[in-house]
């Protein structure tokens, strides 16, 4: 647990796995209702294979600009200087106001974007945002629930909600409230601001908590963007589609190995290992299809 603002109460947690001599590793910011372990399926496949990642946690922040001030000054206090990272839902969305942020001295390597949104009015709460603060904990966790998928799942996805309602109980009233604000206060991403960082987009086909609408802004937003997609995975792919999510962020990082961008231990990349994993990847998606 690290506390970077004056504030002694901003506590950041996180868990920093993998080789510490990698001086660009991937960072996972987690959605509204997670915590730094509902990435522990990235976690261990990603260092096993040699590369070094942070899952983060948030403290109590009611405004982005706030946000990403205490951000860098985490990355200031870990000695990063850049960094690569993977967003989920609002994470995605504080992903890209950070790279926003430090565009003058950019910090942000490159993005993984799951299930995100680049603009927070598309959840219509614009006008409630500045009242979560108010609202008592078991009315937040209603609010953030009612985004959870319903009815019949497979085995792999309710597991997957079961663990995020556990999450989630965790969080304290100002922890709900603080990110229900970052979800919902009036803001969005400004893209000609961080048009040169290589992009990846992660989304899935079936049922999460991101309209058809908000996707398609996001595939505007970033015409150039690597696409990712997942036939099945609701809002929590990373936990109930761990193989293919962390198959698709090493492609994504596979454009960095061999620079000082490179979020692996040298001494780990085998092209060979990756490209029967690439072939793995395209003979499942075939067998889906048929």
């Amino acid at each position: 647990q690290i506390i970077v603002d004056d504030d002694d109460s901003k506590v950041w947690s996180l868990y920093d796995a993998g080789p510490r001599s990698i001086r660009c590793p991937l960072i996972f910011l987690p959605p509204v209702s997670g915590t730094a372990d509902v990435f522990f399926q990235q976690i261990l496949a990603l260092t096993g294979w040699g590369y070094r990642v942070i899952a983060l946690q948030y403290p109590v922040y009611w405004d982005h600009l706030e946000f990403c001030d205490g951000f860098r000054k985490l990355l200031d206090h870990l000695q990063l200087d850049k960094v690569h990272l993977f967003g989920a839902s609002l994470g995605g969305f504080l992903a890209q106001k950070f790279a926003e942020y430090t565009h003058k001295s950019p910090r942000v390597q490159s993005l993984i974007l799951c299930n995100a949104f680049s603009d927070t009015s598309i959840f219509n709460q614009t006008w409630t945002a500045n009242s979560f603060w108010l609202m008592p904990a078991f009315m937040l966790k209603k609010i953030v629930l009612g985004n959870f998928a319903s009815g019949p799942l497979d085995p792999e996805m309710a597991d997957g909600i079961d663990f995020m309602v556990d999450r989630l109980e965790s969080l304290g009233q100002s922890e709900l409230a603080s990110r229900l604000t970052l979800n919902c206060q009036n803001s969005y991403v400004e893209p000609h601001k961080i048009r040169d960082i290589p992009v990846t987009i992660m989304d899935v086909f079936d049922q999460s908590a991101l309209s058809t609408e908000a996707k398609e802004e996001m595939y505007k937003l970033y015409p150039n963007a690597r696409r990712a997609h997942l036939k099945t995975g609701g809002n929590f792919p990373y936990l109930c589609r761990s193989a293919e999510v962390n198959l698709y962020v090493q492609i994504h990082l596979l454009q960095f190995h061999g620079t000082r961008y490179a979020a692996i231990d040298p001494s780990m990349v085998s092209a060979e290992e990756l490209e029967v994993q690439k072939i793995s990847l395209h003979t499942s998606n075939e067998q889906e299809e048929q």
